[in-house]
């Protein structure tokens, strides 16, 4: 007989949404556990625990926000379990003429797009990428940072349809020409041949840490799923990187 308990209640950062919905769907079959989700900026997300909204489990695409609310409250655990990169989506028409990815994202008359620093973590390290340029181009990082309008993941941000990557709908609804996001996101742009990805190389891309708290000692079994073959299976076949990687 299968034991039940009462729901448990998970933020996830938005880009685990592909990987989550099916991983969940299966553990509630396979144990009668009921899993309530909330996807969205991790950013906002943290907001809303730290404004006293109860979860088992919040999982980030950032160190950052797990470790800053383990030291406001009790965490039972935290635990790396994922990675990410970056990629450039852009509207294949628009890039035709040049030679690079950093050529697409310093020309000026190419409008560029990235999530929202600070609320949305895909914002964070779209800016860590522009430290990058900078780095090794010097000027070249801030101009690109300057022209870089923050679209999506923040509280007043556009709305992306459900089921839609911002990448993708952006860039097709003629709001900007190029953005900066995860590459767990590129197989199902590249089935699109209006757009153009690009992979951003070392020493410029960005390592992105996904890492989760765990609240409660009900979703236990949950986190020992998700960081177990089983849970990584369904995140690799999105295009995640296991935690080590």
């Amino acid at each position: 007989m299968i034991k039940t308990q009462p729901p448990l209640r998970i933020f996830a950062a938005g880009s685990l949404r592909r990987a989550f919905v099916p991983w969940l769907e299966s553990y509630r079959q396979r144990t009668g556990t009921d899993v309530i989700v909330d996807f969205g900026p991790a950013g906002l997300l943290r907001q809303r625990i730290e404004q006293g909204e109860k979860v088992d489990l919040f999982a980030s695409a950032n160190t950052q926000h797990p470790v800053a609310l383990s030291q406001q409250q009790a965490v039972a655990e935290l635990r790396l379990f994922a990675a990410n990169r970056l990629c450039l989506t852009a509207r294949r028409e628009r890039v035709a003429e040049y030679d690079s990815w950093l050529d697409i994202l310093r020309a000026p008359e190419l409008a560029l797009a990235t999530s929202t620093p600070g609320s949305d973590p895909g914002g964070d390290y779209a800016q860590q990428l522009f430290d990058y340029v900078e780095r090794f181009h010097p000027g070249e990082g801030q101009r690109i940072r300057e022209k870089a309008r923050h679209l999506v993941g923040g509280r007043q941000s556009v709305i992306v349809p459900s089921g839609q990557i911002a990448a993708g709908w952006l860039i097709l609804q003629g709001m900007t020409d190029l953005f900066i996001g995860y590459q767990s996101n590129s197989q199902p742009l590249r089935e699109d041949t209006r757009l153009q990805l690009f992979d951003i190389p070392e020493p410029y891309n960005v390592r992105a840490d996904y890492m989760l708290a765990r609240f409660s000692q009900s979703a236990c079994e949950l986190v020992n799923e998700l960081c177990s073959e089983v849970g990584q299976s369904y995140l690799r076949q999105q295009g995640f990187l296991p935690p080590s990687a």
